[in-house]
């Protein structure tokens, strides 16, 4: 698992090599640890009843299965960024790989909710290591001219193994019970350990040092942020989330302070001023928003607006990754031909105009018009993804990949808390419509990502995000 004390020279491949097995096994590691992580910020959704029942917790209290894992997230990937840049993303990799792997284990044998909520602070710990620093590896293992296909594949794995998740739960909890769904990892991850630690690419290291007091501010700004989030969707006292959020504000304020001058800052607010990476992060932010709003509200509107059986909900869901899939490594591929401003902001209109559709579908629809619709969103929105973490990559020099590679993580995670808030809220305010206006919410998020993409088109220096 060692590095070397020294800096690294760049091991990125020259244009005109071809993809070495070395490096074939360590994109092999890196995906499977990514899909582990995605699948784990999903399938535990699916087995909450089960486990608040088998471990007599109440359904309140067990949704700190799923808080715990995303809040250990959302506070610790950008400073587990800004450490990869300081010790090496290879270092943060496996050892996020290995503290998920353990914490897998400690989640399966879990006796009490306590226990089990702790294990998955650990885990999302884990997760947060290896997410924080995946497209700054892949960065290193394909020529600039090949990026778009690795982080394509990089956003087929992700988007594929979000969506999903509640089918793998569903399957593991027919034949198991819910341990399983977390012991399931244990084999997988040691097997993505023996692939990466021979494989995985040394990189040159930042010469600036770790802030401590940085990363708290970071923890304390962002855990505080989901929290107001999730206390607003759910109509909570106006005090509560008030408070929630001023705390977010002044900490984030207080962390921009402290960071002010420093040369590769945890919020990398130096990154935001170029502004094809501040475009592409806003893009990020509001094409998972979106998605979130349709992931989470698109079982209610099958099974209580459309009266579909929850069989026939699961398959109904399947177009949107199996079309993602398809689309991701195509995407990539244009990406490194094309403005990823242009294909964003085409994926996103396809995906704005197809989640509109879904919101107006006639009272009895028919099978063809709901899975036509749903292709059309996988097909919008894996369009864009593959073609923006490209650009948000290529908008930061190489010794900030890390950086880079952790804000697309914060994105997507703030992105997908926001939707499934909003969702909540949906629900609160109008009641079992609430479904429908979530569907025309997230068609609204998809048209202003689709603008603020085409925006990169006019901004300067575009083309380095191409």
């Amino acid at each position: 698992m060692s590095d070397t004390h020294t800096a690294q020279p760049d091991t990125t491949p020259r244009a005109d090599e071809p993809m070495s097995a070395k490096n074939r096994r360590a994109m092999a590691a890196i995906m499977l640890a990514v899909a582990l992580a995605t699948l784990d910020t999903a399938i535990a959704n699916t087995a909450l009843p089960a486990i608040a029942t088998d471990l007599h917790a109440a359904p309140a209290a067990s949704v700190w299965i799923i808080n715990a894992y995303q809040l250990a997230m959302v506070a610790t990937l950008l400073p587990l960024a800004a450490l990869g840049d300081i010790l090496g993303h290879r270092r943060i990799y496996i050892a996020g790989l290995a503290i998920f792997t353990v914490a897998s284990l400690a989640c399966a044998v879990s006796p009490t909710l306590g226990a089990l909520a702790a294990a998955r602070v650990l885990q999302g710990l884990g997760a947060s290591a290896i997410m924080s620093v995946n497209t700054a590896l892949i960065r290193f293992l394909y020529p600039t001219h090949r990026l778009g296909r690795g982080l394509g594949m990089n956003a087929l794995i992700v988007g594929v193994s979000f969506a999903v998740g509640p089918t793998v739960a569903s399957l593991i909890l027919s034949a198991g019970t819910w341990p399983w769904l977390f012991a399931i990892n244990v084999p997988l991850g040691a097997l993505a350990l023996v692939f990466a630690m021979p494989a995985l690419p040394h990189t040159a290291r930042g010469k600036h040092s770790f802030d401590p007091l940085a990363a708290l501010l970071n923890l304390v700004t962002f855990a505080a942020l989901i929290f107001a989030l999730g206390e607003a969707a759910q109509r909570a006292p106006l005090r509560e989330v008030g408070i929630a959020a001023v705390i977010a504000l002044v900490f984030g304020l207080l962390l921009i302070r402290r960071e002010a001058g420093h040369p590769a800052p945890m919020l990398p607010v130096d990154l935001f001023k170029r502004p094809v990476f501040a475009l592409s992060s806003l893009t990020a932010v509001c094409s998972f928003a979106a998605q979130g709003l349709a992931f989470v509200s698109l079982p209610f509107y099958f099974e209580t607006v459309l009266m579909r059986s929850q069989v026939e909900t699961g398959f109904l869901m399947t177009p949107w990754p199996v079309v993602v899939a398809a689309a991701a490594p195509i995407a990539g591929r244009l990406s490194d031909r094309y403005p990823p401003g242009l294909l964003g902001a085409i994926g996103l209109a396809i995906l704005a105009a197809g989640m509109a559709s879904l919101a107006m579908l006639p009272v009895h629809p028919s099978v063809p018009d709901i899975v036509i619709r749903m292709a059309i969103c996988g097909a919008g929105f894996g369009f864009f993804q593959s073609p923006n973490l490209r650009a948000i990559m290529a908008a930061a020099p190489p010794e900030r990949s890390g950086g880079a590679s952790g804000t697309i993580a914060v994105s997507r995670l703030l992105g997908q808390t926001t939707g499934a808030a909003l969702v909540a809220l949906c629900f609160g305010i109008v009641g079992s419509r609430g479904p429908t206006l979530a569907l025309g919410l997230g068609a609204a998020f998809s048209a202003a990502a689709s603008i603020v993409s085409g925006l990169r088109l006019f901004a300067p220096s575009h083309r380095a995000g191409h």
